[in-house]
């Protein structure tokens, strides 16, 4: 077959002059406006940059000529490896997705009840993103509530490492245990850079502050050799402008800033960017998704494409009140756009209610989302062997493809096939008492939850991390 033939969907947003002009535009903003750094240490290191920035106090500007020099510092891909030591994805590539994050609530898949997240939710959740394949990362589902608040990430962590093989992306809630974290998962794995199995996930403050707390995780994570990820939160109209140009503009240039400060830790080091651009909600003063949103999460990683560096971006999740039409919409839209577009990495599918709850329901459909979205965006061939001309001959006007070579060996894998919604004419769906799509995924939920099995060194792990836990 010829590879060249393929006819394939893509998705751009953003020409090469409006590339130049959002870089052009956060160029402006870190050299006039600057950001906030809160770190001695951190200012000392932009004090020391060869092209020495403007610093008054806390208020570091930042000229083009260092954001330039840590561009072309800055690694152009990322290798995530799993547990076992396997390399499971690279940066750019493939759009890749993950399941997470950092719920204070569990919502049941068949009642929608929310209930405290605790360990116990921890684990079934790791085990069912595990089991479902097109997830490539298990990225912390919950703060586990069940235990005490100094332990919390420790035991979260724990009960992620012991539940699947797959990477992880590791949320801490409490930023001062970021180290022990670290030091935990080395106890169970040793030595984290060498093949790096955990990406950590950091977020500065918008507007335009690296916090203290961002700092210390960005430069303990250089000092295990990890990669990680840098990725802003924005509010339109409350922490960004509410024109989506304006959030573009300073979202970049907080990703910028971050990038320059990873290079003055430690240069050539791996890092991941990408921003979550919601809007606010003048009346229920919470955060959601709009049509917008994706707009711009696609136009941040076309400037990562620009700049060749991995990106990390929305995951279609927080909107919604269960496995409802709401989050079923949600879903689509932005996985469709991050298979089609330059998206690197998705990896927070899950929440609902605001991002407080996470729903194992919702991740068991976007697993078919997923799968049928990466499907999509493969395309098909458009060569001879593809059309089969012989074939069409040989069946002729009023005939059929039914029992045709082409048909008997390709009629498995031609078209996706659920394992969730059957394929019903009406007089099928109609003896089997009507039933509704929620409810299928409701059930197959229950039902992977049940039979999701943990890994067979999980008896081992789990026993070595309490006493770690028990030490301390």
């Amino acid at each position: 077959m010829n590879k060249k033939n393929i006819v394939k969907p893509s998705l751009t947003v953003l020409s090469q002059e409006q590339i130049e002009q959002v870089h052009d535009y956060s160029v402006r903003i870190l050299s006039s406006v600057g950001v906030r750094v809160d770190s001695e240490r951190a200012r000392q290191l932009f004090a020391r940059a060869s092209s020495s920035p403007k610093i008054d106090g806390d208020r570091v500007r930042i000229p083009g000529e260092l954001v330039d020099w840590a561009l072309e510092a800055a690694p152009s891909t990322v290798e995530v490896y799993d547990r076992r030591g396997n390399l499971a994805f690279r940066l750019p590539g493939e759009a890749r997705f993950g399941i997470g994050v950092t719920a204070l609530y569990y919502q049941d898949p068949e009642t929608d009840k929310v209930t405290p997240f605790n360990r116990a939710h921890m684990a079934a959740v790791t085990r069912l993103g595990d089991a479902l394949d097109s997830f490539d990362v298990i990225s912390t589902p919950g703060i586990t509530q069940d235990v005490s608040p100094d332990v919390q990430d420790l035991y979260g962590t724990l009960e992620m490492v012991g539940n699947t093989s797959k990477p992880l992306v590791i949320l801490v809630s409490d930023e001062g245990a970021f180290p022990t974290v670290l030091d935990l998962l080395e106890h169970l794995h040793g030595d984290l850079g060498a093949q790096p199995f955990v990406v950590p996930y950091f977020n500065p403050i918008t507007p335009l502050v690296i916090n203290k707390g961002t700092i210390g995780e960005m430069l303990a994570s250089s000092e295990r050799g990890l990669p990680y990820i840098y990725s802003n939160y924005g509010m339109a109209g409350a922490s960004t402008p509410i024109t989506p140009a304006g959030t573009l503009a300073v979202l970049n240039a907080e990703l910028l800033a971050g990038l320059v400060l990873s290079q003055l830790i430690k240069q050539g080091q791996p890092v991941i960017l990408g921003n979550l651009p919601a809007y606010f909600d003048m009346k229920g003063m919470g955060s959601f998704y709009d049509a917008k949103s994706y707009l711009l999460d696609l136009a941040c990683a076309e400037m990562m494409a620009h700049y060749h560096l991995p990106h990390a971006g929305t995951s279609g999740s927080g909107v919604g009140w269960g496995m409802d039409l709401l989050a079923a919409g949600h879903q689509w839209l932005n996985h469709l756009i991050t298979c089609i577009g330059k998206v690197g990495l998705a990896p927070f599918v899950g929440d609902n209610l605001d991002s407080k709850a996470f729903s194992s329901a919702i991740i068991v459909y976007a697993n078919e989302v997923i799968a049928q979205a990466r499907l999509f965006a493969q395309g098909f061939a458009l060569d001879g062997d593809a059309v089969a001309l012989d074939e069409i001959a040989q069946v002729g006007p009023g005939g059929n493809f039914l029992m045709s070579d082409l048909t008997l060996k390709n009629f498995r894998q031609a078209y996706y096939r659920s394992d969730t919604f059957p394929n019903l004419t009406m007089e099928e769906w109609q003896a089997q008492g009507s039933p509704r799509a929620d409810d299928l995924v409701r059930s197959h939920t229950r039902e992977l939850l049940n039979r999701a099995k943990a890994p067979e060194d999980h008896a081992e792990l789990m026993a070595r991390g309490q006493e770690f836990i028990m030490r301390l």
